[in-house]
C-alpha cells in the first residue's frame, strides 16, 4: 500500500512511537524521525528513542526503515534549515524503495517547517552561535533583556536560536518569520494526533522516568559527564548528570525529571491545540482498533 505522506505526532508518552512502527510494517511504510531530542546519538534512552536500548544499528527496527535517528553527535548543531534539507533526503531514499514517508516526533517547529516552509533567514557564524549558547547557558536574564518581549520561549535551545538570530542580523527572529516562507516538504500529508487525556499522559510519564533511570539512560549520563558534553540537549540529561554529580539525589532527580516533561508536554499540546490541524484524532493511547480504522482511513 502506497500512499501519501503522514505525520504523526502528539505529546511525549502518548504511544506515538509504538503506533508508526506498527503502522508502518501495515503500510509498508518507513519511520522518518521529525523529534529535536532523538536525531541525536548517545541519548537513545533519555530521549525515549525507539532505539532506546538498542545498540549499533539505528536504520532499521525489524525491517522497517528508520531515518534521521541518532545521526548527530551532541556537540553537533542542527537548524530548522538544516533539518528541512536532511528531511528532504531521507524523504526521497523511502520514496525510492517504493515506500510510504511517514514522519514521527512531537517537536513542533519541525513539523511546521514541515508543513509550511520556512522563512528564508542569513546564514549563522560558528561563533556566533557558540557566543548565543554561552550567554543563554551563563547570563540567562541578560538575553530575556534583548529578546525583549518579541521571545517568550523557556526552551534553551529556541532562545540560543532566537539570540543568534538577533545577535547576526540585529534583526529579530519573528521579524524573519514573518517574511514568505518556501521549501514546504510535504504540505499534503496526511495528519495524524495521537492527543490522550492529560492524567493518562502524567501516569505513564511518572511510570517510564524510574525505568528510564533503572535503564540505559544513568550510562548516556555518565558519557554525558565523562566527556564534559553539553546535557541540555534532554529533559533527563540535567536531571541526571545533577545526580551523578551529587547535586541532586536519585529522588529527587526522578521528580525534577517528571515535572520538566510534565511542563514540555502541555507546551506540546497548546502547540497542537493552535497550529495543528489533524485529519485524524485519537484521543488515547492507540490500540489496535485504532491502528485499524487509520489503515481504512488512509487507504
Amino acid at each position: 500500500m502506497n500512499t501519501k505522506p503522514i505525520i504523526i505526532t502528539g505529546p511525549t508518552a502518548s504511544g506515538k512511537s509504538d503506533f508508526a512502527h506498527k503502522l508502518a510494517q501495515r503500510i509498508n511504510g518507513a519511520i522518518i524521525n521529525c523529534d529535536s531530542v532523538q536525531i541525536y546519538r548517545g541519548i537513545e534512552n533519555i530521549s525515549a528513542s525507539p532505539f532506546a536500548e538498542r545498540t549499533g544499528n539505528f536504520d532499521e527496527i525489524d525491517g522497517v526503515p528508520y531515518k534521521l535517528f541518532s545521526i548527530l553527535d551532541l556537540k553537533e548543531h542542527i537548524s530548522v534549515t538544516e533539518y528541512l534539507d536532511r528531511a528532504r533526503i531521507a524523504m526521497d531514499e523511502v520514496i525510492a524503495m517504493g515506500k510510504t514517508p511517514i514522519f514521527v516526533g512531537g517537536t513542533g517547529y519541525y513539523i511546521n517547517v514541515l508543513l509550511n516552509g520556512i522563512s528564508q533567514m542569513p546564514d549563522i557564524s560558528d561563533e556566533t552561535r557558540n557566543r548565543a549558547r554561552s550567554m543563554v547557558k551563563n547570563d540567562i536574564d541578560n538575553v530575556r533583556k534583548i529578546l525583549g518581549k518579541d521571545f517568550d520561549k523557556t526552551d534553551p535551545q529556541r532562545l540560543s536560536r532566537a539570540l543568534e538570530v538577533f545577535i547576526q542580523t540585529g534583526t529579530h527572529l519573528s521579524k524573519w518569520q514573518e517574511m514568505p516562507r518556501t521549501g514546504a516538504l510535504v504540505p499534503n500529508a496526511f495528519k495524524i494526533l495521537i492527543l490522550p487525556p492529560r492524567e493518562i499522559l502524567l501516569n505513564r510519564i511518572a511510570r517510564r522516568i524510574p525505568e528510564m533511570i533503572k535503564g540505559g539512560a544513568l550510562n548516556e549520563g555518565k558519557y554525558i559527564t565523562e566527556n564534559n558534553l553539553d546535557p541540555e540537549r534532554a529533559i533527563g540529561a540535567v536531571q541526571i548528570c545533577k545526580m551523578l554529580n551529587g547535586e541532586l539525589s536519585e529522588n529527587d532527580a526522578i521528580q525534577n525529571w517528571i515535572i520538566k516533561t510534565n511542563q514540555y508536554a502541555k507546551r506540546q499540546r497548546t502547540w497542537f491545540r493552535g497550529q495543528y490541524t489533524a485529519d485524524l484524532e485519537i484521543l488515547r493511547v492507540p490500540n489496535n482498533d485504532d491502528l485499524e480504522k487509520t489503515i481504512n482511513k488512509i487507504s
